[in-house]
């Protein structure tokens, strides 16, 4: 199976069939497994095989085969899947760090990961310093020998920053620091952050691995030996596994990321490009058009494919932007991303509406600014769409 590419992995991928030799993957929902013996139970206590399961919270067969479909399409060696791609998040980094340990990570977050970072790490005596993800000089400068963890998005929520992984992982294990990268924009379909030097990748398998908008999920990657020896103690006893049948949405989803997403990032670039120039935009943000800052890593890192997200920063700021979104007909109003459906959503008054008007700023995120999710349908509906609601706003 290693030897295969992408798409047949994705449908193959960790297949663990009963003895009924079902050709769809079964949904194992149960809490708990029976044991032959007493010395049985306590043996398997003691050491668990891969095919040998204690409790839905440390393990079951779906959510196994769930794991080992994504590792294999991410190039890890482990995964452990987890309730949502928040508890990805904060057990990802949580799990690692203890009081009097730093953390460096790029100022530009989703609202949920700064809290995570400025909130509950700072409440247990964990130092967190925050860069611009993009300067890799204000990486090296943050770095101190004491620097445990460094964390950042690949693609960065709501203003598509590309950072570098590759030139940041260098940074941070010179000096012997783990760097830990979400990976939701970029997807596991472009990206090869492993390979780029991350430790550790994290995904909210909500977005574009189910891709349709029914569960949520999440999962962490990385080394056998942090998956198991670290991570996996915290996470079975802080309870934020995922859920068998979660676990089977998500591998049915996994069987189609590789068309959807393509299919997604073309429209989002035929988008994008016929957008420019539009005369109720101040700017079209998007990785993959030739004028994106990042764009030349965008053709290295995420092979030229520039994701399924694109901002808008309208003219006439919150105002303009809110009869935007009141007169779109095809795409919907909501703050979830990588769903079949376009998705629209005001990032400072939804996502990150925690934030100070300060922090706002600093990060781009303007009145102006909305953030669209390029689903499945046709690009000229989309286009029409867009540029009726667009002429609505000036109105």
């Amino acid at each position: 199976m290693s030897e295969l590419n992408k798409r047949t992995k994705l449908v193959h991928g960790g297949t663990r069939r009963s003895q009924y030799n079902e050709v769809s993957e079964a949904i194992f929902l149960t809490q708990g497994f029976v044991y032959d013996s007493a010395e049985q139970a306590q043996a398997r206590f003691i050491e668990s095989g891969p095919d040998q399961f204690i409790y839905a919270r440390y393990g079951n067969p779906t959510v196994a085969m769930f794991e080992e479909r994504i590792a294999m399409l991410e190039g890890a060696e482990d995964a452990f899947a987890t309730a949502s791609g928040m508890a990805a998040v904060s057990g990802a980094l949580t799990s690692m760090v203890k009081a009097g340990d730093h953390v460096v990570s790029a100022r530009a977050l989703f609202g949920s990961c700064l809290y995570i970072l400025e909130d509950i790490l700072a409440r247990f005596g964990v130092e967190v310093t925050f860069v611009d993800g993009t300067d890799l000089d204000a990486w090296q400068n943050a770095m101190r020998p004491d620097t445990k963890v460094v964390f950042f998005e690949s693609m960065s929520n709501p203003t598509l920053e590309v950072i570098d992984i590759a030139s940041v992982a260098k940074i941070a294990h010179s000096v012997g620091s783990k760097v830990v990268v979400d990976n939701v924009f970029s997807t596991p379909v472009f990206s090869n952050a492993i390979a780029e030097g991350a430790d550790v990748v994290v995904y909210s398998a909500t977005k574009h691995i189910d891709g349709q908008g029914r569960t949520l999920g999440g999962v962490v990657l990385g080394s056998k030996e942090y998956i198991r020896k670290t991570l996996e103690p915290y996470m079975k006893h802080t309870g934020g596994s995922m859920s068998p049948f979660n676990a089977w949405v998500m591998l049915k989803g996994l069987e189609t990321i590789d068309l959807r997403v393509r299919a997604q990032v073309t429209c989002a670039l035929a988008i994008a490009e016929a957008l420019q120039g539009n005369g109720a935009l101040d700017r079209v943000i998007y990785p993959g058009l030739k004028d994106h800052a990042q764009n030349a890593l965008v053709q290295t890192q995420l092979d030229g494919k520039g994701g399924t997200v694109f901002s808008l920063d309208l003219k006439g700021g919150q105002e303009a932007a809110f009869k935007f979104l009141n007169a779109m007909q095809v795409a919907v109003i909501s703050n979830n991303l990588g769903d079949a459906k376009s998705i629209a959503t005001h990032p400072a008054t939804t996502t990150h509406q925690r934030l100070s008007e300060e922090q706002r700023e600093t990060l781009g995120i303007t009145p102006g600014l909305v953030r669209f999710s390029v689903g499945l349908e046709d690009a000229d509906d989309l286009i029409a769409d867009i540029t009726q609601a667009l002429a609505a706003s000036q109105a």
